[in-house]
């Protein structure tokens, strides 16, 4: 997906990009919220801690969807003389946001299936338990592959983020299976003990998605990237050197900066190379909305 580096392309590209993650959260809303009511449902008649924190963290994951769709929103506004670089960042910190809300998730469930553990309770309909189970595993697995494919196309770490930790979500509904066939053959402490590890499974989880987020909120980059763009930039005719690389993540779009050599007798020549390397670097990085291409003077190092 190339574009030039004129402003109203870039504005283009990046209202696209946040059009479509948009679209994803709405979608994958919605199939969560209709996952979560049909086994709180079953949580009724059938009493279950495993599927009530199963239950619990679906619904917690349907709301994180709420404050990266206000961030996305958000990410659309152009650079003011305030926010110099548009409010892109906003996205970064509805991921810290949605850690919060998933942490606190886990600790209800937890507590839940501690209770329960303590003072256990007969089980009901856990035909109804296994159902549900699969329906929250069938309709995370959804959610994990179209918010990884979407989040992949527009370069969002929030919403491919979101996407993995709906597909971990899928295998914890997978484990409320196990809990409520482990009652059926006569073990019912199976069902707080599988609800206590979903908890500790969350939070394990969680690991991963606060260093993603915080890498990105300390302008971390993927190495392959800088390696893309130094690349490009090496492969245009006039440039002999690559002094210097900057990458930085504002929300889903990328913006940067470069020092090179040129090999180049007049300001003319000189311009022009500067050009071509824009494009090849656009063309490296089809999220790139910002590039600045310096020039190294001579004499210095």
């Amino acid at each position: 997906m190339p574009h030039s580096h004129d402003a109203a392309d870039s504005i283009d590209d990046a209202l696209e990009a946040s059009k479509e993650g948009v679209r994803a959260l709405k979608i994958s809303l919605f199939v969560l919220l209709g996952t979560t009511v049909l086994q709180l449902g079953v949580v009724l008649i059938s009493g279950s801690v495993a599927l009530l924190a199963d239950t619990i963290h679906n619904f917690s994951d349907a709301l994180t969807a709420v404050p990266l769709w206000v961030a996305f929103i958000l990410g659309r506004r152009t650079a003011s003389r305030r926010y110099t670089f548009g409010l892109g960042r906003a996205e970064d910190l509805a991921g810290l946001f949605i850690v919060m809300v998933v942490a606190l998730s886990a600790v209800v469930a937890a507590w839940q299936s501690i209770a329960r553990l303590l003072d256990p309770h007969p089980l009901e309909n856990l035909w109804w338990v296994v159902a549900a189970g699969i329906i929250g595993f069938a309709g995370n697995e959804a959610v994990a592959i179209y918010r990884i494919r979407v989040g992949q196309r527009i370069g969002s770490a929030a919403l491919v983020a979101d996407g993995v930790h709906a597909r971990t979500d899928g295998f914890t509904s997978l484990a409320v299976v196990v809990g409520a066939v482990g009652a059926m053959l006569g073990f019912p402490l199976a069902d707080p003990i599988v609800g206590i590890l979903i908890s500790g499974a969350i939070i394990v989880l969680l690991w991963g998605t606060v260093r993603s987020i915080g890498r990105r909120l300390m302008d971390g980059i993927e190495p392959e990237l800088v390696d893309r763009a130094t690349t490009a930039l090496l492969a245009v005719p006039g440039i002999t050197t690559v002094n210097r690389v900057q990458l930085r993540w504002a929300g889903h779009r990328l913006q940067g900066t470069a020092l090179v050599s040129l090999d180049a007798a007049s300001t003319v020549v000189a311009a022009a190379i500067v050009d071509d390397a824009r494009q090849a670097v656009d063309r490296a990085l089809p999220n790139l909305d910002d590039f600045l291409i310096a020039q190294q003077p001579h004499g210095t190092s």
